[in-house]
């Protein structure tokens, strides 16, 4: 705002030999800062003035200077600052940095993101053959590290991040077995102390890393339940690390049908040490269960494949007890307890699902009672 006698009471224009005008001004430490934007007239530039005198007057000032450092830096510094991010997590963070992001925007500065380059960015990834699922993750990676730039570090105005949809991995729909199809995959492992795995896995909805993580002391087979409190991750370089579960809603007790209760109690008898805590499923040699271990002694792909069932990933058992939970009658709440889910969102697709795949038995149903009445109305 100027005064009476023409100079402004904040900051202060002048005119450039181009005959464009420049505008500088006091930030909060008092230090002198000058426009990065020239204007055409002494009234734009007045006006700029007064709008950055009105955000740092309601603290919603963003100081241009900090907002200099390069995105590269900010997200490892992000990466290796942020609290409770499990090694794991870290891993995969930094990959989808490096592989994804740093190529086209590791350079730009901070305050220089745009939605329009977030939005190139990702058609650029996609075009060159990334999946959707992957360019997903990177999208919601970004997004974290630049809600942090402006909510937490001012160091932009607002999140460019602002593409709708770009965050939906869009993965195709896992298959779901029958209950006969998991105790006929049990009966074909050719390691037998993997049958109770299997069953466990998928009757308990278990995720990979919580099933290898269980000891003896987290199955009650009186009280048929199994409690879930930690995880077994396999980083990268190999090395197998045991971690809390994810988040509050993961630590959970899962009730367990009676139905699988005779194979963990042979399970427990036969491959399982007397000690409390004692890990229930381990490989062969004793050691941590891997994935890769898995798969190559319980002969996982000749299985699938005698059963018809190439391409059934282990994670669709968790898929599959989800799935049947769901079509039990299960409310919202139930569901995600089970599933050790905080928010509503996946257990409401299985609720969907379920609701889906009874309307259809209902319109079938529909049908066929037409058909007879239709029936009847000829034959009389």
């Amino acid at each position: 705002m100027a005064n009476k006698d023409g100079h402004r009471r904040f900051g202060n224009i002048r005119k450039r030999e181009s005959g464009r005008y420049q505008i500088r001004y006091p930030g909060p430490d008092g230090r002198l800062r000058t426009g990065t934007t020239t204007y055409a007239t002494r009234t734009e530039a007045d006006r700029a003035l007064t709008i950055i005198e009105a955000k740092m007057i309601s603290g919603n000032w963003t100081d241009p200077d900090r907002g200099k450092i390069l995105l590269g830096e900010y997200a490892r510094a992000w990466i290796k600052e942020r609290p409770g991010l499990r090694p794991k997590t870290i891993e995969n963070y930094t990959w989808l940095l490096e592989r994804h992001i740093l190529p086209t925007l590791g350079g730009v500065q901070v305050g220089k993101i745009t939605t329009q380059m977030i939005r190139a960015w990702r058609s650029e990834r996609l075009e060159q053959g990334a999946a959707i699922s992957v360019v997903a993750k990177a999208y919601r990676f970004l997004r974290a590290v630049l809600m942090t730039a402006a909510e937490e570090d001012k160091l932009i105005s607002r999140n460019p991040c602002r593409i709708k949809g770009a965050d939906n991995e869009h993965t195709p729909e896992r298959p779901v077995i029958t209950v006969s199809q998991v105790f006929e995959l049990a009966d074909r492992m050719t390691d037998k102390r993997f049958r109770a795995l299997i069953l466990l896995a998928t009757f308990a909805s278990l995720r990979w890393g919580e099933v290898i993580a269980l000891r003896r002391h987290d199955l009650d087979l009186v009280a048929r339940t199994v409690r879930v409190r930690e995880q077994l991750i396999e980083l990268d370089g190999g090395e197998m690390r045991l971690c809390p579960v994810k988040s509050k809603a993961g630590r959970r007790t899962i009730g367990i049908p009676a139905a699988i209760i005779p194979a963990l109690s042979e399970h427990l008898a036969s491959y399982v040490g007397p000690e409390e805590d004692a890990f229930v499923f381990l490989g062969k040699n004793g050691g941590f269960l891997r994935g890769s271990n898995f798969r190559r002694s319980a002969k996982w792909g000749d299985a699938l494949k005698e059963m018809g069932l190439t391409g059934l990933h282990f994670h669709d058992l968790r898929h599959t007890g989800n799935t049947l939970a769901a079509q039990s009658g299960a409310s919202l709440a139930d569901l995600k307890a089970r599933m050790g889910h905080d928010s509503d969102r996946a257990a409401v697709i299985y609720q969907h699902a379920t609701m889906d795949a009874d309307q259809r038995i209902a319109d079938a149903l529909s049908a066929r009672v037409e058909a007879e009445r239709k029936d009847r109305r000829l034959d009389g």
